[in-house]
């Protein structure tokens, strides 16, 4: 490891103090969590910089991201990136305990992951200098200031990926555009998901000459996970007409029941597969559908489907099995403020996607599915109920679309290898 030196700037140093002062406080919050899920202690010690296993010899590629989503995101490059190093190794570190559960099923068996270090001094020491990276790829918007600036100071070349940014977060960053500068410019790749990203980096000073427009890593997932013997089970007992509302937030429910109810006027043995954003809401949601005065099957208690107009998919980790079951899809977050979620997942799978109108944080990527036709956008809610009805009365537009999905899936596939070889260049090169 090189020698640290005292970097950054006063804001920086600032920072650095105050996360001193609150270290116990957000350990403890951050302990008392991950252990409410069942995370053992000798493993929540992770997140103070304790390894629970051996660094392995050979070079060592750390990939870090936030949860779920940007942790699985990372399973294709970071195989293709091993494959570029004979005899490299790959961690992935990340900071929720959802995460850790899904990437043990999902990952590679050679793959390491470790609870990520809280942004604290001691703690990100004791982390490199048990696992000492070779390389540092970092994954959306995590950016630490004493991660990196403690990885760039122990010689850990460093790289940007799958950079996304919400218009709040660059303003905010736009505040303390020395420190912004100084952060950004201990990055060698920085490779964003978005135009709006790219032009609000930049905008704070991130390098032009290390800095694009790269592909979007979840365009290029690895297929999620399906137990066959499931499929068959439930396709048995569900109807077999159904659609799923995947994704969902608060205040969407309602809107997918009414659609639901109104879908099933035309389709009277339509079934609806409820798969909520996070499902600890299971209990409020499950009031919901009662209130409506439809039949529900909970999924989390084993309750049969057959005779349920709802079956709530209340788990992590099945994804995968609703969208095998469900032909089409409608993905949530885009009827209410969170900006929408990804469909490339969905469009993977060989769903016909249906969203609604707000999703400015895939922007350019609806807009990709827009030109080709590869998704359909329902305008406000009353219309969702017979868009359901028309794709699945037209299973023949329900193939085109889903065509359209898999070739604009295809376009990605070359850039992540391209971005792989870029990432060997700079920074194990």
């Amino acid at each position: 490891m090189a020698a640290r030196q005292p970097q950054g700037t006063v804001f920086y140093q600032f920072y650095r103090g105050i996360a001193a002062l609150t270290a116990p406080l957000v350990w403890r919050r951050v302990s008392r969590k991950l252990a409410r899920h069942g995370v053992s202690a000798p493993r929540r010690r992770e997140r103070l910089g304790e390894a629970t296993l051996p660094r392995p010899e050979g070079p060592l590629i750390w990939f870090h991201a936030a949860s779920v989503g940007e942790s699985l995101s990372v399973l294709t490059l970071a195989s293709r990136l091993q494959a570029l190093q004979p005899g490299s190794h790959v961690l992935i570190t990340s900071g929720t305990a959802s995460s850790a559960e899904i990437l043990g099923k999902r990952m590679p068996e050679d793959f390491i992951h470790q609870f990520a270090p809280l942004d604290q001094r001691a703690a990100l020491r004791r982390f490199l200098d048990h696992w000492r990276p070779d390389a540092g790829i970092f994954v959306e918007s995590e950016i630490w200031p004493q991660m990196l600036a403690e990885a760039h100071g122990a010689g850990v070349p460093l790289a940007l990926v799958n950079a996304r940014m919400s218009r709040a977060s660059l303003k905010n960053w736009a505040r303390f555009d020395q420190t912004a500068r100084y952060l950004l410019g201990l990055f060698r790749v920085i490779r964003t998901q978005d135009r709006a990203t790219l032009e609000g980096l930049l905008g704070i000073g991130a390098d032009p000459s290390v800095t694009a427009l790269g592909p979007n890593l979840k365009s290029v997932a690895l297929p999620l996970p399906v137990d066959p013997q499931e499929v068959r089970r439930l396709g048995a007992r569900l109807p077999a007409q159904r659609w799923l509302a995947a994704s969902t937030h608060p205040g969407e429910e309602r809107i997918v029941l009414e659609a639901h109810r109104q879908a099933r006027e035309a389709l009277p043995d339509l079934g609806l597969i409820l798969a909520p954003r996070h499902p600890e809401r299971a209990g409020a949601i499950a009031e919901e559908v009662r209130a409506a005065g439809l039949t529900l099957a909970r999924r989390s208690l084993g309750e049969d489907p057959a005779s349920a107009e709802v079956y709530l998919a209340d788990t992590l980790g099945e994804m995968g099995l609703w969208y095998d079951l469900c032909p089409v899809v409608f993905l949530g977050g885009s009827f209410v403020s969170a900006g929408g979620h990804n469909p490339f997942e969905p469009a993977q799978a060989g769903c016909a996607v249906i969203t609604g109108p707000r999703h400015a944080n895939f922007a350019d990527v609806y807009r990709d599915f827009t030109d080709r036709r590869a998704v359909e956008i329902v305008p406000r809610p009353k219309g969702l109920g017979g868009t359901v009805v028309r794709m699945l009365r037209e299973p023949a537009a329900v193939a085109a679309q889903s065509e359209a999905a898999a070739r604009l899936v295809s376009t990605q596939d070359d850039a992540v290898d391209a971005l792989a070889a870029l990432l060997a260049e700079k920074l194990l090169g």
